[in-house]
């Protein structure tokens, strides 16, 4: 029975071969598109599943009232682990990271950049790196130990066997290797090549026990059993019983397995993130799998007259609706299957690009079981859905009616085939709707004015001897033409590093704790980032030496400060008096999503990381760097000259939204690509129902245009109404989507005007072909056969 099952299944699809192929094509589409989003999706959700330890790891966060807003954010006192290991019995272990680090690591001729961390010892305990070499035990006891990756020590020695191998980090102290690790994982929220024993930090005077120095990030281990709902409780008061300036503010622990996809918090509680994407793509993907069920049961019905007779005889001679259901079914099940073989050769051709546009490395596991029984699943959910009204449909014909040659389809058989065109083009326009307003929300934020001139300029780190040669630097990238000004800066122009609610001015109201970012600039920071001043002037240590305790603020600290003519005014941050003598425009320091924050440019007394320099119009790009580096390389030798141009780096602010953009785009397509071909299938089914009906009116002298017309204004009818219903669906979503971003667009009555219209040229152009071929088609070929 199976096998003569299979037989007839692959006749009717050779017999059929357009729709076949459109039922196929359809399908396998829409497999491999839910495939690809599935791959991505499964491979966000597993970040650090990789943790033996990781449902008992948390990550401490500080939860404070600021100006009526609750804020919750990441970063601790230094001195925090050491309260929480003292204080309570519940918990098993304490790590602390700092911020990521890049280091110069030396061996013999080999210099090489590496990014990575200072930690406690209690990391690698908490944490499941693997060490191929070395104790994780006592790797991280000694002050000078050094934990590296394959990959570094490949690249640095050529080999992994390095154990008790001497480097030199950043061209000072000597650190013996004590650990070789595997490369973290792609799926890891940790990504470093060395880590460096927080004793060092020590040894170097940059730990404190300041509890109002948030900057550096505390894990903590709890027990086993222990009930982390209870224990956030009885921790939020921590910060009250150490932290005198700042009492009321709370502590508590955040799930390390929910860092990846829920980070973002709103009036200091969890508030979705990444997880809000994944959501958006993992509905797209059953949308479009569903869309293209659709397809597979119009196409199937469209050709229901072929199957009649068949389905007559059958019953005839005693099948049985059980039967003929399981048959279709079969037939289904048959032709998803060579989709999804079809489809695993599509997702294998793309996913290399694929993987460039998300910016992963995905791959397709063929070995791991769950690849299989998920996909077997998806295959046969698949299968059910797309065969199941074919199924019912085709099986329900009265044998007496086909074979007397009275079978005749009614109003009440069309009706679901408009209903499904309907929601695969409700679907589409929304879709369409959507990546309009994300590609204009997109370039709102591109096309934000930043404040500052990034055209030219470049920074570089100060590594090495360039903070004790920085005036020879500076000299010489001048004298020889290579900068037309240089600066020093404690940021690059397109970070904030550092900000705080301490800064004092005379009228401060006592309990205002807004946040003001926090730059330090020495000299012609103005000129250097073509920054735009409103009143005052810019650094100038030569013709005024005062102002290493000078201010530069912009016009949102102004308005913060209440100042009148701010010039000359006095604010105090770090115990140090700084004198206004500038006010800039605002510019984009940070997101340009989001409103512009309260910013004082401290002066030549504040601290210093990167050296700014505006390369020189006159020249070529190219010529200018070679300089650079020659000059750098003469001042710092033992440091590669690693430069980042600004305008790049700003640009990377939109990656995220970027990514989400094409992602949209391109699923859109496959949608719309899809929904066509359903549509096809509709068109199709109409010409053959009505194919008597137009012979009549062409022998009665109905132009080619007018049956056109007549057949075509039917499915303009449903994408009308698709377009209804597509409106208030995707003004909900993407409403909400834009309420992430505090500087966003209006949604405009065009957007869904110019999606309709879209949708309704595509409509056009799909039908259009069935509608002509009916409408010119011979009448007497066709009445003849009545």
């Amino acid at each position: 029975m199976l096998k003569n099952y299979l037989k007839i299944a692959w006749r009717n699809i050779i017999r059929n071969k357009g729709f076949s192929f459109l039922n196929i094509a359809g399908l396998s589409i829409g497999l491999a598109a839910t495939m690809l989003i599935l791959l991505w999706v499964g491979f966000e959700v597993s970040y650090d599943n990789f943790h033996e330890k990781k449902d008992r790891i948390f990550e401490t966060y500080n939860r404070y009232n600021v100006s009526g807003e609750i804020w919750a954010w990441n970063t601790t006192p230094k001195i925090m682990a050491q309260a929480i290991k003292n204080d309570y019995q519940e918990v098993e272990k304490v790590a602390r990271l700092d911020w990521p680090n890049s280091a110069l690591f030396s061996f013999k001729e080999k210099r090489i950049n590496a990014d990575g961390h200072m930690v406690d010892p209690e990391f690698l305990d908490m944490f499941s790196f693997k060490l191929i070499k070395g104790d994780p035990k006592t790797a991280l006891e000694g002050v000078n130990s050094v934990i590296i990756t394959q990959s570094l020590a490949q690249s640095l020695f050529g080999t992994e066997n390095v154990l008790g191998e001497l480097v030199k980090v950043d061209n000072e102290h000597e650190f013996k290797i004590t650990g070789v690790m595997e490369n973290p994982p792609k799926n890891s929220s940790f990504n470093f090549e060395y880590l460096i024993p927080w004793a060092y930090m020590v040894q170097l005077g940059y730990d404190d026990d300041h509890w109002g120095n948030n900057s550096t990030t505390t894990y903590v281990l709890l027990k086993e059993g222990v009930d982390a709902t209870a224990f956030n409780n009885k921790i939020k008061t921590l910060r009250s019983k150490y932290d005198k300036d700042s009492p009321d503010m709370e502590t508590f622990l955040h799930p390390f397995t929910r860092k990846h996809l829920y980070s973002n918090f709103e009036n200091g509680q969890e508030a979705g993130g990444r997880i809000d994407i994944i959501r958006m793509f993992t509905i797209i993907a059953g949308f479009i799998l569903l869309i293209a069920c659709i397809n597979f049961m119009n196409l199937s019905t469209a050709r229901s007259e072929k199957r009649a007779k068949e389905v007559g005889i059958r019953k005839v001679v005693g099948a049985q609706k059980q039967s003929l259901i399981s048959q279709f079914m079969g037939e289904s099940f048959f032709i998803t299957i060579i989709a999804g073989l079809f489809a695993l050769l599509v997702v294998a051709i793309f996913l290399p690009s694929f993987n460039q546009l998300v910016g992963k490395e995905l791959s397709i596991n063929f070995t791991n079981k769950w690849f299989w029984l998920s996909g077997l699943s998806i295959l046969l959910i698949t299968g059910i859905v797309a065969g199941s009204y074919p199924a019912l449909y085709l099986s329900s014909f009265r044998p007496v009616s086909v074979l007397k040659g009275t079978f005749k389809k009614v109003n009440t058989l069309i009706a679901p085939r408009k209903v499904l065109v309907v929601l695969q083009f409700t679907f589409a326009i929304s879709l369409i709707i959507a990546t309009i307003i994300v590609n204009r929300q997109l370039k709102n934020a591109q096309d934000r004015q930043m404040g500052y001139s990034k055209d030219g300029l470049v920074y570089v780190m100060m590594e090495g001897d360039t903070r004790k040669n920085y005036s020879l630097i500076k000299n010489e990238l001048l004298s020889s033409g290579v900068a037309e000004s240089v600066v020093k800066t404690s940021s690059p122009i397109t970070q904030g590093w550092s900000n705080s609610w301490g800064f004092e001015w005379q009228g401060k109201d006592p309990n205002n704790r807004t946040i003001i970012d926090r730059f330090c600039a020495d000299d012609k920071i103005v000129k250097t980032a073509g920054l735009e001043l409103v009143a005052g002037r810019d650094f100038d240590l030569n013709s005024f030496p005062a102002d290493s305790t000078a201010m530069i603020i912009n016009e949102s600290a102004v308005k913060l400060m209440q100042f009148d003519d701010p010039i000359g005014k006095i604010v105090k941050d770090n115990d140090i008096d700084w004198h206004v003598i500038g006010v800039i425009k605002d510019f984009v320091l940070k997101s340009p999503f989001q409103p512009i924050e309260p910013l004082a440019i401290e002066g030549a007394k504040g601290w210093f990381n990167v050296i700014h320099f505006k390369l020189n119009k006159e020249n070529s790009v190219a010529d200018n760097l070679a300089k650079a580096e020659t000059i750098f390389k003469k001042f710092n030798p033992e440091y590669p000259f690693t430069y980042k141009f600004v305008d790049e780096e700003y640009q990377e602010k939109f990656d995220n939204q970027k990514k989400t953009s094409d992602l949209a785009s391109i699923f859109t397509v496959l949608a719309i690509i899809i929904s066509c071909l359903g549509l096809f299938g509709l068109a199709s089914y109409m010409a053959e129902s009505r194919v008597k009906e137009i012979g009549i009116r062409k022998v009665l002298g109905a132009s080619v245009g007018n049956i056109t017309t007549l057949l075509s204004k039917e499915f303009i009818k449903l994408v009308m109404v698709s377009f209804v219903l597509a409106i208030p669906i995707s003004w909900y979503f993407m409403n909400q989507w834009l309420q992430n971003f505090a500087y966003r667009i209006d949604i405009s009555w065009w957007i869904f005007l110019l999606a309709g219209l879209t949708a309704i040229i595509i409509a056009l152009i799909t039908v259009s072909y069935q509608s002509i071929k009916a409408a010119i088609a011979n009448p007497v070929k066709n009445l003849r056969s009545e």
